[in-house]
């Protein structure tokens, strides 16, 4: 069975248990401190074996795993991880706006709210990642008034066109 087999059986079997808040409270604690790291380091890039790497970030390799199922779709070029094994080398470029970004869009407020990212980002440069945030998400009216120009396109309002 694959590492990410491995976690995503460890979630599931969280969630049947009824145990999954204690589960996610130390997991989140873990990613937490991770992220704090790396975003401390400076560096963007990080290169290793799996193991070795899970270590360094104080978690077992199965958990690791979850750590990358959650960055990876904030890596510069996404891995598979269906193929990592614990002695895998691994290369994480990690792309910071697009993490930020990921991190506002999984409501993790207590990864974009750490003060580790003052020196990773600016202030503003993350306003504007929240603007773009909230545009893309921004809830899109579709019905049609019927004082609204008619969809059809006849330039008619659409009590008198196609709602008539």
């Amino acid at each position: 069975m694959s590492l990410y087999s491995e976690w995503r059986d460890k979630l599931e079997k969280n969630r049947e248990n009824g145990t999954d808040e204690a589960f996610f409270n130390n997991y989140i604690s873990a990613e937490t401190e991770a992220y704090r790291n790396i975003l401390k380091s400076g560096s963007t890039q990080i290169s290793g074996k799996l193991s070795e790497l899970a270590e360094t970030y104080q978690m077992d390799d199965v958990t690791f795993m979850g750590f990358l199922d959650g960055i990876n779709s904030s890596l510069d070029n996404g891995m598979d991880l269906e193929s990592l094994k614990p002695d895998s080398e691994i290369t994480l470029s990690i792309n910071l706006e697009k993490l930020f970004y990921n991190m506002l869009e999984a409501r993790a407020d207590w990864l974009y709210g750490l003060e580790e990212w003052d020196g990773r980002l600016t202030e503003e440069k993350r306003k504007e990642i929240r603007r773009k945030f909230h545009e893309d998400h921004r809830a899109v009216r579709t019905k049609v008034g019927r004082n609204d120009p008619c969809p059809c396109g006849s330039g008619k309002k659409y009590k008198k066109c196609c709602g008539a």
